[in-house]
């Protein structure tokens, strides 16, 4: 759909220069996207891996975030194999959704209620991030996060059109669970894409 260079914006990485992948196609339809655009891959073109990465090539980081729509709708393998030669850290940012493939050095898993996880996301997410937008979701973000790895990192983010009503609530849940950090969507109040 669209690639530009800009900062991490939000998760453990915020901050950090990085080169964005945002690929087309989503079956996931979530309410609050922020890029709804991005849902039919039709409305798109078809680039080959070649001229993604020499795209990406064009920019002094060497940091990718691959999201979306939802990348692992396409198996990942062929242009994270691609970038990885070309000296690409790779992270990725996904609703689980699809079962995983491809080589990344960071895996954002943020699972949406919308449509259930593939079993493959859990032992492979390095980060879990939930999108609070109502109370009921710190439970859904509690059953994701007995089902993670030991080492996954445990945020949750207000969603962006709530975050007023839910930092609070956020933040009396996090100092009660220590094991959970916050993260904010830094780049919106940057105005940055």
């Amino acid at each position: 759909m669209e690639a530009f260079y800009t900062l991490q914006g939000e998760g453990k990485f915020a901050g950090h220069a990085a080169y964005f992948i945002r690929l087309g196609g989503c079956d996931v339809g979530c309410v609050w996207c922020d890029v709804k655009e991005s849902w039919n891959a039709s409305l798109w073109p078809v680039l080959s891996i070649e001229k993604i990465v020499s795209d990406a090539l064009v920019f002094p980081a060497r940091l990718v975030v691959i999201t979306g729509g939802e990348p692992l709708i396409y198996p990942m393998s062929p242009l994270t194999t691609l970038l990885k030669e070309k000296g690409f850290s790779i992270h990725l940012e996904t609703s689980g959704a699809h079962p995983f493939s491809g080589n990344f050095d960071w895996v954002c898993f943020s699972p949406k209620k919308f449509k259930k996880p593939d079993p493959s996301i859990y032992s492979v997410a390095d980060e879990l991030k939930v999108v609070v937008y109502h109370s009921s979701d710190l439970v859904f973000a509690q059953e994701h996060a007995t089902r993670v790895g030991s080492g996954c990192e445990l945020r949750l983010q207000p969603e962006w059109s709530k975050a007023a009503d839910r930092l609070p609530e956020l933040i009396d849940f996090i100092k009660s669970n220590p094991s959970w950090k916050i993260s904010l969507q830094t780049h919106k109040f940057m105005d940055i894409p």
